[in-house]
């Protein structure tokens, strides 16, 4: 659809530039990153089994190198749901170490931050509608209950066949039975005769 053309490059175009300006002058994002980086290193230390990194610049270099890459993949129509999802992940982070509005008293700055904050949140939106996207297909949930009903459909209808066949073999055997006992006592009688005789 044309319009996804359109929109997935105007969403990735300001984290493809964002990311390249970023991987160029990375001590400029470091100071504001450092709080966050610090918070998310310490509850990984508690959940993972190894210890993250601390450089402050390193994940502002890999951040970067995921929304330059992400960035590209989305814009040009790549694994759109992925890096869409990869985006909003990035976005978080980056959000909460460049605009922390509530910690800044000056009113102007506040605002600015706030502003940018909130843009943020809106290309957050933006991104985890992209994420959901099936461009009209249906979804992998959505196949994987039709698969589902089908299989189970075929395996009722399956069922049937071979029980109607069970029936009918039963059905058979039992007038073979009947028809080889008819038969046995036919030769008996016979037999019963020759000796009287």
């Amino acid at each position: 659809m044309l319009v996804r053309r359109i929109a997935r490059p105007l969403l990735a175009s300001s984290y493809i530039v964002g990311g390249i300006d970023t991987l160029r002058h990375p001590q400029s994002r470091v100071a504001g990153a450092k709080p966050v980086i610090e918070t998310i290193a310490e509850q990984a230390d508690k959940q993972l089994p190894i210890t993250l990194p601390r450089d402050p610049e390193t994940w502002v270099k890999i951040d970067a190198g995921v929304k330059v890459g992400a960035g590209l993949l989305f814009a040009l129509g790549k694994l759109p749901r992925l890096s869409a999802l990869l985006l909003a992940a990035s976005t978080v982070p980056t959000t909460l170490a460049g605009h922390r509005f509530w910690e800044t008293t000056d009113p102007a700055e506040r605002s600015a931050h706030q502003i940018h904050f909130l843009k943020n949140l809106g290309l957050l939106g933006g991104l985890l509608l992209a994420a959901v996207d099936t461009e009209g297909r249906p979804s992998v949930g959505w196949r994987a209950r039709k698969a589902a009903h089908t299989a189970a459909e075929v395996t009722e209808k399956g069922l049937e066949k071979a029980q109607k066949r069970a029936a009918k073999a039963q059905k058979k055997a039992a007038k073979q039975a009947a028809e080889a006992q008819k038969r046995a006592k036919q030769a008996a009688r016979q037999a019963a005769k020759k000796a009287k005789s």
